[in-house]
């Protein structure tokens, strides 16, 4: 069996050298000439998988090592009875470490505690509602759009005006629709920037073209308020370089780009490649994570909870060591900046996720207990 993989997969030997041969490509090589005797394929979300690059090819099976799948013609799968997995939720917890990294950031810099924000949560899939969970453990106030599920489910969601009208944070967490009922392309479009609360934050770790990148470049020239943190671009590799310059945060979509996200993705497209195969996994995930470097951390029952909070977020993740390394790359000419963006994303260093933090908690001081709602929160394993 041969296989054609992208080669920011990791564990990729670990996990599918016992199905046969495998070549690797960078995600933006894999062309036509290189599926041609492949019977499968293995992208993340930087390689379109259309009709156009498979029609021909003996490929029966593609796996997505990403929780998206905008990048997959589905349509074109089902007519050619192309079986396909993505890897939904794999990454959520990174992103959410991200995103709160990119919180402790901003607040630092505004002087403003986190807990006097209104939070908006626009999709509340796997990331988004993970996000929605920590935030509301918090304790914090969480406003969450997502029309698909609150046509389907009912609940406690409310719409987008409500979230632009009310919320002093937004977070995007949506997959890219260009069309149907509820398209998100350019879902935050010059109007509905223009009406963001005064000071505003908006992060967006979803797709680049969820926010009109251009329009969003222009508003900011004029409200010198609002504060953003982009990870994802309209046009990845290539970014809006003015815009990045105006950013708090700027990254090369990395937010949920932890160790344990990235090989979790891969285990779960190995598994559905079991599936598709008939045979049994025998491979885990479990026996394959090393060690985390920072496994455990003491804490006293008098500690401050927001220093606490920020101590351990920071001592898992920080977001300002990618937002330096990147602003370093957006010198140069265009060439060297998308290869550049490339660089980084492919010698990305191990990082971990909080969850797998191990928290103690000793004595009897007054902040015990929010001490241990956030802990417990944040998800880390208290012990």
């Amino acid at each position: 069996m041969q296989i054609v993989a992208d080669e920011n997969i990791p564990l990729l030997d670990a996990f599918f050298a016992g199905f046969g041969s495998i070549r690797r490509l960078p995600g933006r090589a894999i062309d036509r000439a290189a599926v041609a005797d492949a019977d499968i394929l293995l992208v993340r979300s930087i390689t379109p998988v259309t009709l156009e690059l498979l029609a021909g090819s003996p490929v029966r099976f593609v796996g997505t090592c990403t929780i998206g799948t905008d990048h997959l013609d589905l349509d074109y799968f089902a007519e050619a009875a192309i079986g396909w997995s993505s890897a939904p939720g794999c990454n959520a917890r990174g992103v959410v470490d991200y995103v709160l990294g990119s919180l402790l950031t901003l607040a630092e810099l505004e002087g403003v505690k986190l807990d006097s924000r209104t939070y908006g949560v626009v999709g509340a899939g796997q990331v988004g509602g993970r996000l929605v969970e920590v935030l509301r453990g918090l304790g914090w106030t969480v406003l969450v759009c997502d029309p698909p599920r609150q046509q389907t489910e009912g609940g406690d969601y409310v719409s987008l005006e409500q979230i632009i009208e009310q919320c002093d944070v937004i977070s995007l967490h949506t997959p890219l629709q260009r069309s149907g009922e509820h398209p998100s392309w350019h879902l935050l479009d010059r109007e509905r920037l223009q009406r963001l609360r005064q000071g505003a934050w908006l992060i967006n770790a979803s797709r680049g073209a969820v926010v009109n990148n251009q329009a969003l470049y222009e508003v900011m020239l004029e409200r010198d308020d609002l504060q953003a943190v982009l990870d994802v671009w309209e046009g990845e590799p290539q970014v809006h370089v003015p815009l990045a310059e105006l950013c708090t945060l700027a990254t090369p979509h990395i937010a949920g780009y932890s160790l344990d996200g990235r090989q979790r993705g891969t285990e779960q497209i190995y598994q559905a490649l079991c599936r598709f195969l008939g045979v049994a996994p025998s491979i885990r995930l479990h026996d394959l994570l090393p060690r985390p470097w920072l496994a455990q951390v003491t804490l006293d029952g008098a500690s401050d909870p927001a220093w606490a909070l920020a101590m351990v977020c920071r001592g898992v993740y920080d977001p300002r060591r990618d937002d330096a390394d990147f602003r370093r790359t957006l010198e140069g000419d265009v060439h060297s900046q998308r290869q550049a963006f490339d660089a980084l994303r492919k010698h990305y260093p191990p990082r971990r996720e909080i969850d797998a933090l191990r928290v103690r908690l000793e004595g009897d001081g007054e902040a015990l207990a929010q001490l241990r709602q956030w802990m417990t929160a944040l998800g880390t394993q208290l012990g």
